[in-house]
C-alpha cells in the first residue's frame, strides 16, 4: 500500500469559483463588544446601525425566554387523547424548543457581549416566569385545601 501523493494534484479555481476576501466579514472568534456583528443571518442586523442592533439583541431576548416557556411539557388530560397524540404534542413541543435553543446557540456563537447578554438574561428571565408561575399554582392550590 503505497501512500505516495505526488501524482494527486490541487483543484483549481476561477475567479469566479472563489470568494472575494475583501468581500467576507471578518469573523470574531473571541468576545468583542460593538454593533458591528452578523446574528443568525448574513447582514443582519447590519454594520453601525445601533436600531437594527438594539432589535437583534431583543430577538435573542426573546427567543430565549420563548425557549424556557416551551422548557414546560404541556399538561395534558387523559379523557379523549391517545397515546398517541399525546406524545405527539410532547414531540412537537420539544422540537420547537430545540429549535429556538439552536437559535439561541447559533446567535451567541457572533462572539458578541451584548448577544451573551441578552441570551442569557432572556434564558434568566424565562426561567424566572416560568418558575413564578408554577409556584403561583402551587400556592393556590394550597390556600384552597
Amino acid at each position: 500500500m503505497s501512500h505516495n501523493h505526488d501524482n494527486m494534484s490541487m483543484p483549481t479555481y476561477n475567479n469566479q469559483s472563489m470568494m472575494n476576501m475583501d468581500d467576507m466579514t471578518a469573523m470574531h472568534m473571541s468576545f468583542f463588544w460593538g454593533k458591528d456583528v452578523v446574528v443568525l443571518f448574513a447582514s443582519w442586523p447590519g454594520n453601525g446601525r445601533l436600531g437594527m442592533y438594539i432589535l437583534a439583541l431583543a430577538v435573542v431576548f426573546v427567543l430565549a425566554v420563548a425557549a424556557e416557556f416551551f422548557s414546560v411539557p404541556p399538561r395534558l388530560k387523559p379523557r379523549g387523547l391517545t397515546p398517541a397524540v399525546g406524545a405527539a404534542l410532547h414531540a412537537t413541543v420539544y422540537g420547537v424548543r430545540m429549535v429556538l435553543a439552536y437559535l439561541i446557540m447559533l446567535s451567541v456563537m457572533s462572539f458578541n457581549v451584548g448577544v451573551f447578554v441578552a441570551a442569557v438574561a432572556g434564558h434568566s428571565v424565562g426561567r424566572f416566569v416560568v418558575k413564578y408561575i408554577a409556584l403561583s399554582e402551587v400556592f393556590r392550590a394550597a390556600d384552597l385545601q
